[in-house]
């Protein structure tokens, strides 16, 4: 069994509040899980403005599949909006 879990990390620069951050993550989070399968959830930075830090996580049998996976998610959050964009990504396997 591997584990597979991905941590993004976004910038949403033309945001000014608390609402407005909830308005952009919540349809990442909820397309992701309905798209990919997968769990996500805000894990960092939820009290700043223009960051916020998701964490991916599927489970495989396969570490190839579940790297594949991921690797899909991270370029779908690429592509997902223009209102918030992707900084910085890792990707880690748990066996």
């Amino acid at each position: 069994m591997v584990i597979g879990v991905a941590t993004l990390e976004l910038r949403i620069p033309m945001n000014g509040s608390l609402k407005g951050k909830r308005s952009v993550v919540k349809p990442i989070i909820a397309r992701l899980r309905s798209d990919f399968n997968v769990s996500v959830a805000e894990v960092d930075e939820q009290d700043s403005l223009r960051t916020a830090v998701i964490a991916v996580a599927c489970v495989s049998s396969d570490q190839d599949y579940a790297h594949g996976l991921l690797m899909k998610v991270v370029e779908s959050v690429e592509r997902m909006r223009m209102d918030a964009e992707l900084v910085d990504y890792t990707i880690e396997m748990i066996s």
